[in-house]
């Protein structure tokens, strides 16, 4: 009998895993890193002409630098809100979610998928469920390492 039962729960883990070969989506890494390399770079190209016709109009190098990144910033808000962001970051994944877009884009989506439920249950509680990890973890590990640094300089 249990060498029956054996068999039987052998079939359908071949069942089992056939069936998740199946339906699980097959991806290229190769073709994952192209797309992320070509999407983070074409990002990147975007925010270098904005700063160089930022500085051409006169501003100086750190004044541009920041108008780029409101651009940028503006940018991603307005793509989010039209659902056209998601698009690129499904196809350029890590390429169109490092950059400061899609910080902006993390910030953005939650407070858009969430107004339905008002201004403070929803977009209020919401707008920093991605970001939110990002923020505090940026600013903790920030204040160790200048712990750190403070303290090699006093030593």
């Amino acid at each position: 009998m249990k060498d029956y039962v054996r068999h039987i729960e052998s079939v359908e883990k071949e069942k089992y895993d056939k069936y998740v070969k199946s339906v699980t989506p097959t991806t290229s890494m190769p073709k994952n890193v192209m797309n992320a390399f070509f999407v983070g770079g074409a990002i990147c190209l975007l925010g270098q002409i904005i700063n160089n016709v930022v500085m051409n109009f006169g501003v100086d190098k750190l004044t541009a630098s920041g108008w780029t990144n409101v651009v940028l910033i503006g940018l991603t808000v307005l793509l989010t809100g039209l659902n056209i962001y998601s698009k690129i970051g499904k196809y350029g994944g890590a390429g169109a979610l490092v950059p400061i877009t899609g910080f902006a884009n993390s910030v953005v989506a939650p407070a858009l998928e969430y107004k339905v439920e008002g201004q403070v249950f929803g977009i209020g509680c919401k707008i920093f469920t991605i970001a939110g990890p990002v923020i505090l973890y940026g600013i903790f590990s920030s204040w160790c390492l200048g712990i750190l640094y403070w303290i090699t300089l006093t030593i």
